[in-house]
């Protein structure tokens, strides 16, 4: 196994200097890593020395001493101090140690100094709306996982809470269409887990998602599966959560905005307005499509439907949708490519085609899809007949 530097450290000698939060955290992640680690700290945060007993693990009850070093392989430096922090760096450098030193928050709370200038929310209101919303805690004990629904790809859309998990994560498990870009800086400290699918190529199954997300927590760490939109939302959440605890592990779920919703959104489609329709229907068109009743005055949503988009328009066009029924098709929503295909119902297919839109994609169905910011200038096929 490789620590997140890309360094093999089992077996290696490996010294981490302090006893905060920051050691906690890298610690059990060492030690996940088969690392032999000398701790060095007069005193310990108690979520490290309920580590004090685990093999693997030497605590050295004092303060740092340049001897410290001898036979070490690698330091981490988690101390506030900063007279302190320059004279390990300089007795490592004096030894040819390589050290990371956590530069970021000279504080014991790292966590809190990085959720500062990504929220932007006072403490007071942010406390007054976790209560109103939920009494499940913020932190997150060691050895379970936290669902964590990151939205639809736009790291500001990803919710407070699920800031505050990512940032105090040992282990992350993260799907491709996640906001992955923010974990370098928020959870510097995890071990990134890619297991996101594409069409055609899954690097982890589903089964091995569930065992992965077992395994990690059974190690005693602080397991986060970050996925796209909301957990719950066509995310297998429910599968994740029973498998967990059919195996003793906690859970908590975050929810996340889903691209059902926030990704017409993104296009300027509501997907429900008082002129035109009261109500709406998300439906995964992944596969055949069962019959859809026409309803006037209703948005249909369809997700994961680019492929089918053909055969599905001609179901509901046979289901009693006109013909001239408005969709949109937006790609990529939320993100620098993010962009809109609208047409008719009948040429939704032709023009889709034309346009070489490719997944992931949002399809809106309904007299709100005309309302959308772009729309396709390319004719439909009896258009392009009668101009040939």
């Amino acid at each position: 196994m490789t620590y997140p530097l890309g360094l093999n450290l089992a077996g290696r000698a490996v010294l981490v200097v302090g006893g905060g939060p920051d050691a906690a955290r890298r610690t059990r992640s060492l030690l996940a890593e088969a690392a032999l680690v000398d701790l060095v700290a007069p005193d310990l945060h108690d979520t490290l020395r309920d580590l004090t007993s685990s093999p693997g693990l030497t605590w050295h009850e004092r303060a740092f001493r340049p001897g410290d070093l001898d036979g070490a392989w690698l330091v981490f430096l988690h101390v506030s101090d900063s007279g302190e922090r320059e004279r390990v760096a300089l007795a490592a450098e004096e030894r040819r140690v390589l050290c990371v030193a956590d530069d970021a928050a000279p504080g014991p709370d790292r966590a809190a100094d990085t959720r500062a200038p990504v929220t932007q929310v006072p403490v007071t209101e942010t406390r007054v709306a976790q209560d109103q919303v939920s009494q499940a805690p913020v932190t997150q004990e060691p050895g379970t996982v936290a669902l964590v629904g990151g939205g639809p790809g736009d790291p500001g859309l990803l919710t407070v809470r699920g800031r505050q998990l990512l940032a105090d994560a040992d282990v992350i498990v993260a799907d491709r269409l996640g906001p992955t870009d923010l974990l370098p800086e928020l959870a510097r400290h995890a071990r990134i887990i890619d297991v996101g699918k594409r069409a055609g190529y899954h690097k982890y199954t589903q089964d091995r998602i569930n065992e992965t997300l077992v395994e990690q927590a059974k190690l005693g760490l602080r397991v986060v599966r970050l996925k796209g939109g909301d957990p719950y939302v066509f995310g297998r959440g429910g599968e994740e959560v029973e498998f967990c605890r059919a195996h003793g592990v906690a859970t908590q779920v975050v929810p996340g905005v889903t691209s059902a919703i926030s990704v017409p959104a993104a296009a300027g489609i509501p997907v429900t307005h008082r002129d035109m329709t009261h109500g709406f229907t998300v439906i995964t068109a992944h596969q055949h499509l069962r019959r859809v009743p026409y309803r006037d005055g209703h948005t249909l949503i369809l997700m994961m439907g680019v492929r089918g988009l053909g055969r599905n328009a001609e179901l509901l066009m046979a289901a009693g949708y006109p013909a001239d029924t408005p969709v949109a098709v937006v790609e990529r929503g939320w993100t620098p490519t993010q962009r809109t295909t609208v047409a008719q119902l009948d040429t939704i297919a032709y023009v889709a085609r034309a346009r070489e839109v490719t997944a992931p994609a949002v399809i809106v169905v309904g007299r709100v899809a005309a309302l959308a910011h772009e729309s396709s200038a390319i004719p439909g096929p009896q258009e392009s007949d009668q101009e040939g």
